[in-house]
């Protein structure tokens, strides 16, 4: 009888535990991934969904889907809730147990409220596909309410828009707002002027988008406040509430809030029995390993990464990349051959603000404006899983940059918006 093969559990279907798999295809092992959800999401572009240009499939493939052709893995819907490191098993929501030889810890992050989470419900962050759907039924029906409004104090307090938080999710999500609310729904309305609308962008630090370099972000602030977008800096949101939120003392009265400000990491983090940093971060070994346990790895958003003393970002790439390594580290392993220290290797950041506004931070060259806009494009329609996806996003951007419409203004659910 020959002797069973290897064992390797990864729980996650994001880029880290996608890319994890994708790297074991032909190793002498048994993949199993696990995943609360049945599909793979772009996170990039889940701002366009909360905004309504483009749908959900258009950023999604199933995960079986992506990986039927490799016959050494099998996919599992199910949430993991309990991990046992020194039994090597994992306990699920529905009772099930896996054990396994190697384990890939691949959960990623939620947005985090820094200690309030009853904001959630007034604000909610964008981190998955429900978010993006509360998003955009919220952003959907306050235009819907204006106009039926019957005061024009209700009617302002409908059409303000508050975006916390000045990252690129933050950004680009005030940047889109105004086009929409002044291009796309003006001919659509009679009591009600769409393009009064006020988007106010709350970022806590002195400038927005701080991981670029400072001339780049001037930049992108600049353009934003073009767009008709009021970029409040140095503004600490206090207290958010049905109806309002608070930046020190002053009150903005608004019916959508949007949280974009912070992460904060999975909790199955804490089974593993090593420190973890401020935001919930497991600290990993050099070779992405937990300490004490050699056959764990964790990657991705949830993993306390460095390389050259710096911390690698919680991005798409760091999490494909490092997924990637876990798997090839796995397979050095079983080799008996010595694990390799994990580096990031940093390809450049990339954020859109709008039509024909963006800024790119490549290896030696910086970039803003309509060719940053242009290589934002390609390089997001060439990252999508699977040849459908990439045709239908360009189809809808095809369709959204010519007519100013959005192809997916659909309200379902209207108990999703907040009321008074």
């Amino acid at each position: 009888m020959p002797a069973a093969r290897p064992s390797v559990l990864i729980i996650g279907g994001g880029f880290g535990g996608l890319y994890a798999a994708r790297a074991l295809n032909r190793a002498p092992v048994e993949v199993t991934l696990i995943d609360r959800t049945n599909h793979h999401l772009f996170q990039p572009l889940l701002y366009q969904v909360a905004t309504a240009t483009l749908a959900p499939t258009d950023i999604t493939a199933p995960i079986r889907w992506l990986l039927r052709k490799q016959t050494n893995a099998r996919v599992l819907l199910a949430e993991v809730t309990v991990i046992d490191v020194d039994a090597r098993k994992v306990t699920c929501d529905d009772g099930d147990e896996y054990g396994y030889d190697y384990l890939i810890l691949a959960t990623g992050s939620r947005h985090s409220y820094f200690g309030h989470a009853e904001w959630e419900k007034a604000a909610p962050g964008l981190k998955s596909v429900d978010d993006a759907i509360v998003i955009r039924q919220r952003f959907l029906l306050a235009f819907e309410r204006a106009e039926k409004a019957a005061t024009e104090a209700e009617r302002q307090r409908l059409l303000t828009f508050v975006i916390v938080g000045g990252g690129p999710t933050g950004a680009e999500m005030a940047g889109m707002l105004p086009l929409i609310a002044r291009k796309t729904l003006p001919p659509e309305f009679r009591n009600v002027d769409s393009s009064s609308a006020r988007v106010i962008l709350v970022e806590g630090g002195r400038r927005v988008l701080p991981t670029f370099p400072e001339n780049l972000s001037e930049i992108a602030q600049r353009e934003l406040q073009e767009l008709g977008v009021e970029v409040r800096t140095n503004a600490v949101v206090t207290r958010v509430e049905r109806g309002a939120v608070y930046l020190g003392q002053e009150r903005i009265e608004t019916e959508t809030v949007i949280w974009a400000a912070g992460n904060e990491s999975s909790p199955l983090g804490r089974f593993l029995g090593v420190p973890l940093d401020r935001a919930g971060r497991v600290k990993v070994e050099a070779d992405l390993s937990i300490a004490g346990h050699p056959e764990v790895f964790v990657v991705g958003d949830l993993a306390d990464m460095n390389t050259d003393g710096k911390r690698v970002p919680g991005v798409a790439p760091a999490a494909m990349q490092s997924g990637a390594h876990a798997a090839r580290n796995i397979i050095r392993t079983i080799e008996r051959r010595l694990p390799a220290p994990f580096r990031y290797r940093n390809k450049g950041d990339l954020a859109t603000i709008g039509r024909h506004r963006a800024i790119a931070k490549l290896p030696g060259l910086e970039m803003w404006g309509t060719p940053a806009w242009v290589f934002w494009l390609f390089l997001h329609i060439m990252y999508l899983a699977g040849f459908r996806n990439r045709l239908s996003v360009l189809i809808e951007w095809a369709y959204s940059y010519f007519t100013y419409q959005r192809g997916a203004r659909l309200i379902t659910r209207r108990a999703e918006a907040p009321s008074r």
